[in-house]
């Protein structure tokens, strides 16, 4: 992992712990949804906070929680639309 890819990831938990109310950091694989870290209630605040925070749109479509169902997964998302949003 990068230098840039490990400062989204260390963003990313910083959301989810904000999020959940939860201090732990869940393994980067794990289910988010089935581990009880966040449920869909949750996951609009996510978006919200990740667009804020990395300066992106996630459209209406893309909230679905497979595609936010781990931090490796948010990680490529992100990354994608930064990218996607640079073009």
């Amino acid at each position: 992992m990068d230098r840039i890819e490990k400062d989204r990831t260390e963003k990313i938990v910083k959301i989810l712990q904000a999020v959940s109310k939860n201090p732990a950091v869940p393994d980067s694989q794990e289910s988010l949804f089935d581990s009880g870290y966040l449920d869909s209630f949750a996951l609009p605040e996510v978006v919200s906070e990740l667009e804020k925070e990395f300066q992106i749109r996630i459209p209406d479509s893309d909230l679905n929680p497979r595609k936010f169902e781990t931090i490796d997964r948010m990680e490529r998302y992100v990354a994608l639309a930064e990218s996607s949003a640079k073009a």
